[in-house]
């Protein structure tokens, strides 16, 4: 990947460079999941559990992939074999995976999830340090991150030195080269060492971003309890300057979207649920790898809604399967989908 291919006879020469000129950078944390064989059950009732790859900026690395676009993750594993084995699911999904780096000491992150039977989601995470916290800005590959059209982060690499630093110099490097820039918070409150230090921290960098995703709950918890069905609330508390895209999503009820010209809501892709791990991240890379082709988008309402709408879709499509980076659907999945709910 990133690489210029040429086809063709010297008289018919023809570049490809869809790949830098639409490539969406994720940079973040990946992880193994280890998931319960039976649905509907605690961590401690679970009988045995099954391993899957996660971490939200490598589930929506893998989602534009899927989508036949361009996609890049940066972040940082254990030198041990479930880092070599998320190295691997990233290259086998066509994710360029040239930016990840392995610690020799410390091990790959390990999340323990389940969805309850009341079907909350229940998270037990070991980073003791984890090898994702402690990726350096040295190890940066400045060249991959320049070549972004879309740089896409989260804020659980906020939470500990030096990953911190990390990514606020590669978010710099990122603006710098002309990315724009793609925050989705995706809270894991487990994970910080209080609420407080979880919503400055989050709020620290919300300035910066181009386009930022979040959902109802992080509403309630970054305004302090605001009511997040207030378009006043949103605006006036989270929406900054410099934003050109604010997105609510609602889960199965769609999404709302605030602009500088306008805001509105689009409806959600009815399905049957099975598991909503990964909805979210497919909802952001079915919207990245829109906004990867088209950056108009950003200042059309018309095709805002579209791209929305088959960001609607991706998530649907999600929730139908067991897991994240399986479930990421295809191009003619959504299109499909989308041409049935129609009907």
């Amino acid at each position: 990947m990133g690489e210029t291919a040429i086809s063709g006879n010297l008289k018919n020469l023809t570049i490809d460079t869809r790949d830098s000129e639409t490539l969406v950078v994720c940079f973040g944390e990946m992880l193994i999941d280890f998931v319960p064989t039976v649905g509907g059950v605690s961590l401690a009732e679970a009988p045995a559990f099954k391993k899957a790859p996660g971490g939200a900026p490598a589930n929506v690395a893998v989602g534009v992939s899927r989508l036949g676009g361009s996609s890049a993750f940066i972040g940082k594993v254990g030198d041990d074999e479930f880092g070599r084995m998320l190295a691997d699911i990233l290259r086998l999904n066509n994710v360029d995976n040239s930016g990840m780096r392995f610690d020799h000491n410390a091990r790959t992150a390990l999340a323990f999830v389940t969805l309850r039977g009341d079907g909350e989601r229940e998270f037990l995470f070991f980073r003791h340090p984890s090898a994702d916290m402690l990726l350096l800005e040295s190890e940066l590959d400045k060249n991959l991150i320049q070549k972004a059209k879309i740089f896409h982060y989260g804020s659980i690499s906020l939470i500990e030195e030096p990953c911190r630093s990390t990514q606020l110099a590669a978010m710099k490097i990122a603006k710098s080269a002309g990315s724009l820039l793609s925050y989705d918070p995706n809270l894991r409150l487990p994970l910080w060492p209080s609420e407080e230090a979880a919503r400055k921290e989050i709020m620290s960098i919300w300035n910066l971003a181009d386009v930022i995703k979040i959902s109802e709950d992080e509403i309630t918890f970054l305004t302090g309890g605001d009511d997040p069905y207030d378009d006043d609330v949103v605006l006036q508390k989270l929406f900054h300057p410099n934003l050109k895209l604010l997105v609510v999503s609602e889960g199965p009820n769609g999404c709302r979207y605030y602009t500088k010209e306008f805001k509105g809501r689009v409806a959600g892709v009815k399905v049957k649920p099975v598991d909503t791990t990964g909805a979210g991240d497919a909802f952001v890379s079915g919207l990245l790898n829109s906004l990867a082709s088209d950056l108009t988008i950003l200042k059309d309402e018309k095709k805002l809604r579209e791209a929305l709408l088959f960001a609607n879709a991706c998530g649907a499509i999600t929730v139908t399967e067991r897991g994240a980076i399986p479930a990421m659907p295809s191009m003619d999945a959504v299109q499909d989908l989308l041409t049935s709910s129609r009907s």
